[in-house]
């Protein structure tokens, strides 16, 4: 069974629908990156499972356990980190820590020791009883995961858990992801950068107006719109037609294409720079320069839906 399960979820915001049917699964151990703009739907799926909201429709499991029966039981399971860090700047960081270990019921030494454990883990012992209101905002993100895993949860929910940091802080929130991981956490992540999606997650659904619209590794939704393609810029008279056929063994699906004097064959995946070269050569053809490009997330998200990753649309 799948840890979270999520099926036909339907929400409405007055005359706005904000999910249309949404289906999800998360296998244990995974990181899920759930991918799309603004008004796409991944806050409002993020808020239904982890109880903050109810579905109009529709039904959700984290561990086996009904999302809307038993939601005392779900929040015992789960870790939210949202958009925002969600710390109290007028406590220290370990102030914090101890409060959400009182909020779970653990004893004065349990809370004062798992404090401990996570200021520590998340390199913020020095900082352990400084205000937080004199925090970074890498140093907010980290005490605000760290407050999320408390309970020891076995769900993790991160909602765009890297906006507005700093190109430092948002490599370092990704290795603290990465670390997760290998420990066994199940992740649930939402995002609109396209890289971060990219670089963490096992697998990516793309969600647009309320709906799954893909799923696959990054690789396999970058084969979607058509793979790796070799371009070349030719030399002299060499023609569209004489690379076509001198890239025939590599060729991919779709037709070879030629733009700003460039000629562009689409190839299979796998084939690399040398692979294209050998075959120009054997064929004695002559060319200036030959590189193999391959579709990034943005080109995959534009095929999709039809506009970028970052359009803004309200909801």
């Amino acid at each position: 069974m799948p840890l979270i399960e999520a099926s036909g979820l339907v929400k409405n915001y007055g005359e706005t629908l904000a999910l249309a049917g949404l289906d999800l699964e998360v296998e244990a151990g995974m990181v899920l990156g759930m991918l799309g703009p603004n008004g796409a739907g991944k806050t409002t799926t993020v808020r239904i499972l982890t109880t903050l909201l109810k579905p109009d429709a529709g039904t959700a499991f984290i561990d086996g356990i009904d999302v809307v029966a038993e939601p005392r039981r779900i929040r015992s399971r789960i870790g939210l980190t949202g958009q925002y860090a969600a710390v109290d700047e007028r406590l220290t960081a370990r102030e914090n820590l101890d409060l959400i270990g009182r909020f779970f019921r653990l004893s004065s030494s349990e809370a004062a020791g798992r404090a401990n454990e996570l200021l520590d883990r998340f390199r913020l012992d020095e900082a352990g009883d400084r205000l937080v209101k004199g925090f970074s905002g890498g140093m907010r993100r980290r005490l605000d995961i760290a407050m999320s895993l408390v309970a020891r949860p076995k769900v993790l929910f991160l909602d765009e858990p890297t906006t507005g940091l700093d190109p430092r802080s948002r490599l370092d929130m990704w290795d603290l992801i990465d670390e997760l991981q290998r420990e066994g956490m199940t992740t649930l992540l939402t995002t609109q950068y396209l890289e971060e999606a990219d670089r963490l997650a096992d697998e990516i659904v793309v969600i647009d107006h309320g709906l799954v619209i893909a799923r696959g590794t990054a690789a396999e939704l970058k084969a979607l719109i058509g793979g790796s393609k070799a371009v070349i810029e030719p030399s002299g008279a060499t023609t569209l037609t004489e690379v076509a056929d001198a890239l025939a063994s590599v060729r991919g699906g779709a037709e070879p294409t030629s733009e700003g004097g460039a000629i562009m064959v689409p190839v299979r995946l796998g084939t690399t720079t040398p692979d294209v070269v050998r075959l120009l050569d054997a064929a004695a053809l002559a060319v200036v320069d030959v590189a193999i490009t391959s579709p990034t997330l943005d080109d995959v998200f534009l095929a999709l839906t039809g506009h970028a990753s970052d359009a803004e649309v309200s909801a």
